[in-house]
């Protein structure tokens, strides 16, 4: 139920739950700040729109979330999540995948391993900064 005691819709929980776990890991790389979680909130206003277009999809929010912002840093800072995987060589982001899919990992495709979770990258790196 939120607040006023109404009961939460099944889209609302979606969107609340890709929320939460997109900042989680944007906490974890110390890449939470306002401009930032703004960037999140807009990816969720898009893609309410979208679940409320395709109703199937309300399990792929939370990757379409996690893809959302990365793209949105990419343009305006750089990469994210850097991998915390390959040690050597040039720097290079994680990706999600599924690209469209339920339970969504961070994984890297140079090393060819799932990294972790979306929502659990603290736990992979450390808390380290990964912008």
């Amino acid at each position: 139920m939120d607040p006023s005691g109404l009961p939460v819709s099944a889209l609302e929980q979606a969107l609340h739950t890709a929320r939460a776990l997109v900042l989680a890991d944007l906490a974890s790389g110390e890449v939470a700040a306002a401009d930032v979680v703004s960037m999140v909130e807009e990816s969720v206003v898009q893609r309410r729109w979208w679940v409320e277009q395709w109703p199937d999809g309300m399990a792929y929010v939370a990757g379409l979330v996690a893809q959302d912002v990365q793209d949105a840093l990419l343009e305006r800072y750089g990469r994210w999540p850097l991998c915390p995987v390959c040690r050597s060589g040039d720097p290079h982001a994680l990706d999600v995948e599924p690209e469209l899919g339920p339970d969504p990992h961070w994984v890297c495709h140079q090393a060819g391993v799932k990294v972790a979770a979306v929502g659990t990258l603290g736990s992979a790196t450390g808390g380290a900064r990964s912008s």
